[in-house]
């Protein structure tokens, strides 16, 4: 019998708390699943070789498994993390989020250990990888400082996440030499005849009240029955050249990351707060995307060129909405009033019509959007406010409201108007793609919301956007609403960008790019330099080829950068939100079942705050885990926590510097599973299933359980993350 040749492939590793990891490997759609006795000592970030195995991991995507045969090269060799006091030693806990080992380390090898203790956060050069069952071992190489000192806590993420910091000089210099306004009078004749001067226009920007990185402005005006909408996007690439030290700078970071207590700017101040912004009764460069739209909906035609423009008014969205709802243009009016506008009263008027026109037009394209069968997730993004110290005081989820829709709903617009009119241009180009779901995930999906009385209706074997669109709709008010429609988005694919037009599945469009936000996001800058190359017809056959060179690697830098940006957000918030639960220890809320495993399940609190509620705690009775539909079923109560219940639940403990908050269970005293008969001291176990969580998962849940909570402090900046456009 003629033995089958082993498949091995080579890619990068990336490691769960559960002991299991994932490698991604070129030419194959999925990530390779890593089963926990499989992964040959393997860390993230490693460059690994994989055996094929012939069999695929039973999961709702069905990846093929392989185990890890050799360590091409390491991809971690030091992690900074919370040291904690030990005898002889101690060891270091990491502060980037899917680095799921501890580091130990000897006094005896390490100077700095000696002067090291509990709550210092430090930077670790690992000395030995360990083994299965063996700790990695390493060496102190500096102390940051103490993670109740101000702002050392996210200082410290920001290192473990490899975060840039203060600009190179040689950037740094370059920015300092740039105009902080347009000198008109400067200007050659051949400037004033290419740039469009919409200066008259009515125009305004609306964002956040704590904004200063102001990239897009808005003008709405009437063409008899139809409506015209001018998007004017800050011109970055007016000042930020191909090649220079700005531009490489740029490129390396990619994006402008929010963080809980500071911004880290793509770009310097001198740009992204200065010349660029469009701050208001400035003069600024702009590139405008220009369209006409009719009573329907339909853009019946449209223009893009550089122009110049002056914002009339910064607006904030709470403004916006006083205005929507009461009438109250005083924000509006001290605008104009700052500016020493003349004649405020006529000019505050002509912007109050102006909106109330962009509110009639986002009304419009909503619907016409929703008419396509675009998908709108509401996904829940939160606020978090700071005190002088860096101590969170409030958490609350980002308000979405009719004035953050209207600019979301006119950026779409333009985006997908560029999109459309350089795909058939036929150009290299930068698209946001959003696949197709995977056909997997969808009838994962279709099995899982068919017990609950739902169907999905495919056509051709894919599914349509409008389907999705339906279920959710189908689902509004009912008690499962929040539980099928956070499996509905597990099952979508994450958006990339790419120098192919894939189209956008959410949107429901064949062509969608990222165009109106290039102070804070590269690819963005990277087309503004495509189309003013168009504009003045530089698109020789030499540019196009250097673009189609370059394109690929942008985009495939600047989708990493995105994610390694969203997880960093992300952590530098469960941080603060476990730091604030820690000052409400033994108090009641009540949430929504988030997440649903063997050992337990989370509860997602109003504020946006998670933690979760482990089976151990669950003294009513023994539960099972159904993982088909995401539930656990007590076997003598016949209680049951599925996805999207509410619940009342007590904050028990935080974890600060793992991110983590317990809760347990708190039901009304008159619920029966509450009455002391009911409670009959036993500890609740998970009758284990073919697939599920292995006990390392449970030791480790209860070794971040049982941590004492801390109270890590931040830093004195307070703002708010930027909304995404």
């Amino acid at each position: 019998m003629k033995r089958k040749k082993e498949i091995i492939v080579k890619g990068i590793y990336t490691g769960n708390a559960r002991g299991f990891g994932f490698v991604t490997a070129e030419g194959f759609e999925k990530d390779l699943f890593i089963p926990p006795d499989s992964t040959g000592g393997a860390f993230d970030g490693d460059t690994v070789l994989v055996k094929l195995h012939p069999t695929f991991h039973k999961d709702q995507d069905h990846r093929q498994s392989a185990e890890v045969i050799r360590i091409v090269e390491r991809g971690i060799t030091e992690i900074v993390g919370t040291f904690i006091r030990g005898k002889n030693g101690g060891s270091v806990v990491p502060d980037r989020g899917g680095i799921h080992f501890e580091v130990q380390v000897d006094e005896g090898d390490d100077p700095l250990t000696a002067t090291a203790v509990t709550g210092h956060k430090v930077v670790v050069k690992i000395t030995d990888y360990g083994a299965p069952g063996v700790p990695p071992k390493g060496k102190i190489t500096e102390i940051i400082g103490h993670m109740d000192d101000p702002g050392k806590d996210i200082e410290s993420i920001i290192r473990a996440y490899r975060l840039p910091g203060v600009f190179p000089e040689e950037a740094a210099e370059e920015a300092r030499r740039m105009p902080q306004k347009i000198e008109f009078a400067k200007e050659t004749e051949e400037v004033r005849i290419a740039r469009e001067d919409l200066r008259k226009w009515p125009t305004v920007t609306i964002d956040g009240p704590s904004t200063k990185d102001i990239d897009d402005a808005v003008s709405v005006m009437r063409e008899g029955k139809n409506y015209i909408l001018g998007v004017h996007i800050a011109d970055v690439s007016e000042y930020v050249t191909e090649g220079s030290p700005l531009d490489a700078e740029a490129l390396q970071r990619g994006t402008s990351i929010y963080l809980a207590d500071r911004v880290i700017p793509m770009l310097p101040h001198e740009l992204s707060n200065g010349i660029c912004s469009l701050n208001q009764g400035e003069d600024r460069y702009a590139l405008s995307c220009i369209m006409t739209i009719d009573p329907n909906g339909e853009i019946i035609d449209s223009r893009i060129g550089e122009t110049i423009i002056r914002s009339d008014a910064k607006l904030s969205y709470p403004g916006v909405m006083k205005l929507f709802e009461e009438e109250d243009s005083s924000e509006i009016e001290n605008a104009l009033k700052a500016q020493g506008y003349r004649g405020v009263k006529t000019r505050t008027s002509d912007l109050v019509r102006m909106m109330k026109r962009a509110r009639k037009l986002a009304a419009i394209l909503k619907k016409s959007r929703h008419a396509r069968g675009a998908v709108d997730f509401e996904l829940r993004e939160c606020e978090i406010d700071l005190d002088e110290n860096g101590r969170p005081v409030r958490i609350r989820e980002h308000e979405h409201n009719e004035a953050t829709e209207l600019i979301e709903d006119f950026m779409l617009a333009a985006n997908e108007t560029v999109a459309a009119l350089f795909y058939w241009l036929d150009v290299p180009f930068v698209y946001r793609s959003h696949l197709r779901p995977d056909p997997d995930r969808i009838d994962q999906l279709k099995l899982f919301i068919r017990s609950y009385g739902y169907k999905l209706k495919e056509k051709s074997d894919a599914i349509h956007p409008a389907e999705i669109r339906r279920l959710l709709e189908e689902l509004k008010g009912k008690p499962e609403e929040a539980m099928i429609s956070r499996m509905t988005l597990r099952s979508m694919q994450k958006a990339v960008y790419s120098p192919e037009c894939g189209g956008h599945f959410g949107l429901a469009l064949d062509y969608y790019t990222h165009f109106t936000s290039p102070i804070r996001r590269y690819p963005d800058l990277q087309i503004h330099r495509i189309m003013k190359d168009y504009i003045h017809g530089r698109l020789n056959e030499e540019k196009r080829q250097h673009y189609n060179d370059i394109l690929e690697s942008v985009c495939t830098r600047c989708s990493e950068r995105e994610r390694l940006a969203d997880e960093a957000e992300r952590e530098t918030d469960k941080l603060k939100k476990a730091e604030y639960m820690s000052e409400h220890i033994g108090e009641t809320f009540e949430g929504v079942v988030s997440g649903v495993i063997g050992r337990g399940f989370f509860v997602e609190l109003e504020n946006t705050v998670e933690g979760m509620v482990t089976v151990e705690s669950l003294v009513d009775d023994y539960y099972n885990f159904d993982e088909t539909h995401m539930r656990l079923t007590g076997e003598r109560t016949g209680n049951t926590f599925e996805l999207g219940q509410k619940v009342k639940v007590m904050c028990e403990s935080t974890d600060v510097m793992l991110r983590t908050v317990t809760f347990v269970w708190a039901p009304d005293p008159e619920d029966a599973a509450a009455r002391p008969d009911a409670q009959q001291g036993r500890k609740s176990a998970v009758k284990k299933k073919a697939g599920q969580n292995s006990p390392k998962s449970t030791e480790q849940n209860k070794k971040s359980g049982g941590r004492k909570a801390g109270a890590g402090k931040g830093i004195k900046d307070v703002k708010s993350r930027k909304p995404r456009k």
